[in-house]
């Protein structure tokens, strides 16, 4: 096998006619821009990790609290789960599937499956039962890497599952020993599944090629060397995962494994600590999040850099961080789960615009970028079109989905090199006079929202077999700047009307957390265009009104508190039982809330005592104990409260 592959240079040979009415000039520009020829390891991912391994044993791989493993330990217990999964069937594209919440078991079953020569299939345990049924009945995983309190969440026989708890006294009779490499780079490395515009998520296959192609150029460009950590504290079925769990082992980093938390309070807990963080990986939401509670002398010390991606970034969100905080890199990180993570970065500068959009940049080592026109010939700078990606980056297509794989990944005219594919994003953008891209919007109903990739047909057809339902329509509505949220629109059945709790709580069994709209809007009739189709644009905004459960607000603590909701929710005839999250309310509203309560009361209110107590009535009580505890009586606060003060 050999060490490196340079793929062969775009620029070497292409069909004329693939060119459309470029000039000349216009295509050796972008034949220029797209030159990303550059070497790298032949090899599987686990393979360069085991070279880390051997580099520097006793180095800290990964931390979860108190617990620990070296580079020496983790590789071990994962070659020991490896020899057990080659034992029992695992070989080169066998899928297993891993259902672990975040703990240093996750990080040693996912090594495992690539050790044993398979690819493995992440089932996120946070997802519904209804939800992971479906994926393992699509991959057909020969196994399940999972552990003992997971298992009432899978319908699987048991003898194809493997608890790496309760079975770990037989595992551990494994050899601790590195498995020879049976994987080939062409071969799968994972199953990633993502919503589906069908109403059915979809998984997008990736090779190791593609992968190690991904993390060779990362380890190049972020700071992920021995000595310092990264955070993981998102999911493995969210590619974010891969970037920073990846990189940092590959690297010579620590992992450091964030406990499960809303509200990422875990996550900026791990951050404010005096650790040296080298690569964080997040979401523009995640940023914005933090941006909010932080002061400016804390931002410096975070990190070395915040690798950003998973939805457009505007400039406005790095604001904090460019004033106070220099020192750390911010990149711009663009690419869908199909292409490996990222295919295009761009590092901001200390001249760049300081509103609007941030550049996604320039294509990242062996991957070619083009904007085309409907007739799939590319446009010039400065024109809009759908952003291809294509180079070692694209993946093999849709488990089990031949015909959207053949719609969405095509032949690449433009790369001369026979069987290469392009990746159709459903995004748009341009080339800027500098070679760099703008991300311009969506194509096609997809959304992002917090970072999570949402089809917008897959949470309507989920929402239109529910009880009383006739027709529906989804939006993604930001009706208040940076508050993005999904809104339904309904149209019931004349025999059966349903409530919003009775739609939601369906919509929970089958669908994650993210996919399920904040907001239900009960319509007569669905708006039409002339053509007959749903005109979405007349769609009306959310009428905004709670559900008034457990009665209007009785003392002034709930008055105040439902006066700061209405504001920040614009909701009506609030109830002191209504649920803030469920009117609406989302990470960073609630972060706004705490701030407006803390103004309100003048005292110090947790965020994660918002994600505890989460309706009027709860907040209030929380509230006149602490005005009590603090021993005054703020003017602004309850009259209970200030009369129990004074007596």
């Amino acid at each position: 096998m050999a060490l490196t592959e340079t793929l062969p240079n775009p620029s070497q040979e292409y069909r004329a006619s693939a060119w459309g009415t470029l000039t000349e000039l216009q295509r050796t520009q972008l034949l220029r821009w797209n030159d990303t020829c550059a070497d790298f390891p032949q090899v599987g991912t686990h393979e360069l990790f085991e070279r880390q391994v051997d580099r520097n044993p006793e180095a800290i791989a990964v931390v979860f609290g108190k617990r620990q493993l070296s580079y020496r330990e983790l590789n071990e217990q994962a070659n020991r789960v490896a020899h057990h999964l080659r034992r029992r069937g695992v070989r080169p594209d066998v899928l297993v599937g891993v259902c672990l919440e975040r703990s240093p078991e996750m990080v040693v079953a996912l090594l495992a499956v690539w050790k044993a020569g398979g690819a493995y299939v992440p089932l996120d345990p946070a997802y519904p039962k209804e939800r992971l049924s479906f994926m393992v009945e699509d991959a057909q995983p020969l196994l399940i890497l999972t552990e003992e309190k997971c298992l009432p969440l899978l319908s699987i026989s048991g003898d194809k599952v493997l608890c790496l708890d309760t079975d770990w006294p037989m595992l551990g009779q494994e050899m601790g020993d590195n498995p020879a490499p049976t994987a080939e780079p062409s071969n799968l490395a994972y199953v990633m599944y993502t919503s589906g515009s069908t109403g059915k998520p979809k998984g997008a296959m990736i090779i190791h090629r593609g992968l190690v192609n991904y993390l060779w150029w990362a380890i190049r460009t972020y700071p992920v060397e021995s000595g310092f950590s990264a955070p993981v504290h998102t999911s493995i079925s969210f590619d974010l995962t891969v970037t920073s769990l990846y990189t940092t082992l590959l690297g010579g980093g620590t992992v450091e494994l964030v406990p499960e938390d809303v509200g990422a309070q875990n996550l900026l807990a791990t951050l404010l600590r005096a650790d040296k963080h080298g690569l964080v990986k997040i979401t523009p939401a995640h940023l914005e999040l933090l941006g909010t509670q932080v002061d400016a002398d804390q931002a410096a010390g975070m990190a070395r850099a915040f690798v950003i991606g998973g939805e457009n970034l505007v400039a406005e969100t790095l604001r904090l961080w460019r004033d106070h905080a220099p020192s750390i890199r911010l990149f711009n990180e663009y690419g869908p789960t199909e292409t490996v993570v990222g295919c295009c970065v761009h590092e901001v500068q200390p001249g760049d615009a300081r509103s609007g959009s941030v550049s996604i940049g320039r294509p990242i080592a062996n991957t070619q970028l083009y904007v085309l026109d409907e007739n799939m010939h590319p446009v010039a700078p400065g024109m809009m079109g759908e952003l291809f990606i294509g180079g070692a980056g694209v993946g093999l297509g849709y488990l089990n989905r031949p015909e959207l794989t053949n719609e969405r990944f095509l032949p690449d005219r433009f790369s001369g090199v026979s069987g290469a594919r392009l990746y159709k994003s459903g995004d748009l953008a341009r080339y800027r006079s500098d070679g760099s891209l703008e991300y311009l919007g969506r194509a096609d109903d997809q959304v992002k929202i917090r970072g999570y990739r949402i089809e917008l047909g897959e949470v309507e057809a989920a929402l239109a077999a529910g009880p009383g339902v006739q027709t529906c329509a989804v939006l993604a509505r930001e009706d208040e700047p940076g508050n993005k949220q999904l809104v339904a629109y309904v149209v019931s059945r004349e025999d059966e009307v349903p409530e919003k709790d009775e739609l939601r709580a369906f919509l929970k069994a089958s669908l994650p957390e993210y996919m399920v709209p904040a907001q239900f809007v009960f319509l007569d009739a669905l708006p039409l265009t002339p053509n007959g189709k749903i005109d979405r644009k007349a769609l009306p905004a959310p009428s905004n009104a709670g559900a008034g459960a457990g009665g209007p607000p009785r003392t002034e603590t709930e008055k105040m508190i439902a006066a700061i909701w209405r504001e920040l929710l614009r909701v009506d005839d609030i109830g002191i039982e209504d649920d803030f999250f469920d009117l609406g309310g989302q990470s960073i509203t609630a972060v706004g809330l705490v701030a407006r309560l803390a103004e309100a009361f003048d005292v110090k209110i947790e965020l994660a005592a918002l994600f505890e107590r989460t309706t009027i009535a709860g907040l209030s009580e929380a509230i006149d104990m602490l005005v009590l505890t603090n021993y005054r009586a703020p003017a602004k606060a309850s009259s209970v409260a200030r009369e129990e003060f004074e007596l």
